[in-house]
């Protein structure tokens, strides 16, 4: 009470919790003749179990949320909308553009929940709006500094539409960096029919571009009567080690042709 009148606060927001308290203040803000602020109480962002939120459950500051790759706008915009809405169901706000919408109506009685999806939502959002250059130096800097920069910047048009995080980034994308090997019953049961055949017509192929690459494998998985879709997710995950990775053929481009026969060739 001291400090707030000393401070000359006229608004104290603060949570539902403390509303127990407040009688008690007000004595205190009445006794020692002090002007009594506007008090208002708001409810609390609860865990999506229903309690508090806790460390033990996850990050609980915006550190913690930064250093698991969530932007700063995208923590900003979350946090705006818990516990307020506005009466266009809007979504995507600046700093700014939230002041100026901002109306005290808008509170909600109920208490927020901590959703870690709609989080992660906002900072897909927010990763798809930013600049290609300032991404890639935003992760370059968060690994840092052990992915080559140049590579990050080439891969990023095929990552960028993908990830939620910025750490999602290295699971993501990280077999450009480094081969991962695929343990074997990841792999459909015509595997080395089909990396045999794939690598035989890569191989065959002189102007490494995705035309071409699209053009020939898809000759010939209909002379081989190959399924389409089982044929590419062998051939994915020889590349990538994974069963989720950006679109393959795009990814053989960047990591060349002779990485690319190499990876192929190590399964037969």
């Amino acid at each position: 009470v001291v400090d707030d009148n000393d401070m000359d606060i006229t608004h104290v927001l603060r949570g539902h919790d403390w509303l127990p308290s407040t009688p008690i203040h007000l004595l205190v803000y009445e006794y020692l003749g002090f002007n009594l602020p506007q008090i208002g109480h708001l409810t609390d962002i609860l865990d999506p179990s229903g309690g508090k939120l806790s460390k033990r459950k996850g990050s609980t500051s915006c550190k913690g949320f930064l250093e698991e790759g969530y932007l700063p706008e995208a923590i900003l915009n979350f946090i705006m909308l818990l516990g307020w809405a506005p009466k266009d169901n809007r979504e995507i706000y600046s700093l700014d553009e939230f002041v100026k919408a901002f109306d005290e109506k808008g509170f909600q009685k109920s208490n927020p929940i901590f959703n870690r999806e709609k989080l992660d939502w906002f900072n897909g959002e927010y990763i798809r709006k930013m600049d290609d250059a300032k991404l890639t130096e935003l992760i370059f800097e968060l690994n840092k500094k052990k992915l080559a920069k140049d590579l990050i910047a080439r891969t990023m048009p095929l990552v960028k539409d993908r990830i939620a995080k910025l750490t999602d980034y290295a699971d993501f994308a990280g077999f450009f960096f480094t081969e991962k090997k695929a343990d074997e019953p990841l792999f459909g049961k015509k595997m080395k029919d089909h990396l045999i055949a794939a690598y035989e017509i890569l191989e065959k192929i002189d102007e490494w571009k995705k035309e071409s690459l699209d053009e020939e494998l898809m000759k010939m998985i209909k002379v081989k009567d190959f399924k389409v879709g089982d044929f590419f997710m062998d051939l994915r995950i020889a590349i990538a080690g994974s069963k989720f990775t950006p679109p393959i053929n795009e990814s053989m481009i960047i990591l060349g042709k002779e990485t690319a026969l190499k990876r192929i060739k190590s399964y037969f």
